[in-house]
C-alpha cells in the first residue's frame, strides 16, 4: 500500500486514481480519462521496455481490454495500477509470441521486483530511467531483471504488487530487481554503494 516509508513514484496520485476509477465504474467517461492520464505514462514506459517501438499499439490493445473489463475490477488506486500492468503484460507477451521476437516466454515468466531500501545511488539510477537511453539499457537486461526494474520504477508498483503481476514470490522478485538495478547502475556509471549491499534486510 506504499506505507513502508519508501518513496514510490506514481503513488502520490493513487488516492485520486482510486476515486476516478470508482466514478468511471459508474459510467463517468471523464473519470475514466483521468484514470487513463494517471496510469498511461508508467504503463507505456513498462511496455517500451518489453516491446520497444510497438509499445503504443500494445498499450492501445491493453486499454481496450481495461475499458471492457472495468466493471469487474475491485480495489483501490494502487490495485488498479497493478491490474492494468497485468493486462498490459499479457498483451505484450501475446505480441512477442506473435512476432517471435523473443522466443523464450519462460524467461519472461521468470520475474521481478522490490528494491532494497532507498539509497542515493539507487535513486540516481532510478531517476535516469526517464530517458530513452536508460530504457534501452533496461531492455538489454535479462528479462526477469528488466521487468523487475520496470514494474518497480516505471509503473510504480511495490514488491508484493509486482510479484502478483508476475505470479511469483516477492523474494524471487526482490532478487531479480536488485540484480537488475545493480547492473543498470553500473551501465549508467552509478557504482558507489550499489553493489555492496544485497538488501535482504529490507522487506
Amino acid at each position: 500500500m506504499g506505507k513502508t516509508g519508501e518513496p514510490r513514484r506514481g503513488h502520490a496520485h493513487d488516492g485520486e486514481l482510486g476515486a476516478a476509477v470508482a466514478r468511471a465504474q459508474e459510467g463517468d467517461d471523464g473519470a475514466f480519462a483521468v484514470a487513463y492520464r494517471i496510469v498511461q505514462p508508467g504503463l507505456l514506459g513498462y511496455l517500451r521496455g518489453l516491446v520497444g517501438d510497438d509499445a503504443e499499439d500494445v498499450a492501445s490493445d491493453a486499454w481496450l481490454e481495461i475499458a471492457r473489463d472495468l466493471g469487474r475490477f475491485r480495489g483501490d488506486g494502487a490495485g488498479f495500477r497493478g491490474w492494468t500492468a497485468t493486462i498490459a503484460r499479457h498483451r505484450a507477451l501475446d505480441h512477442l509470441r506473435r512476432l517471435r521476437v523473443r522466443p523464450r516466454p519462460a524467461t519472461l515468466e521468470q520475474d521481478v521486483l522490490e528494491l532494497p531500501g532507498p539509497h542515493s545511488t539507487h535513486d540516481q539510477a532510478l531517476e535516469s530511467l526517464s530517458t530513452e537511453y536508460a530504457l534501452g539499457l533496461v531492455r538489454g537486461l535479462p528479462q526477469d531483471q528488466a521487468e523487475a526494474v520496470l514494474l518497480r520504477v516505471v509503473v510504480g508498483l511495490d514488491g508484493p504488487a509486482a510479484a502478483r503481476v508476475l505470479g511469483k514470490r516477492p523474494g524471487a522478485v526482490r532478487t531479480a530487481a536488485y540484480r537488475g538495478l545493480r547492473r543498470l547502475a553500473r551501465e549508467l556509471g552509478v557504482t558507489d554503494g550499489v553493489g555492496e549491499r544485497d538488501g535482504d534486510g529490507h522487506g
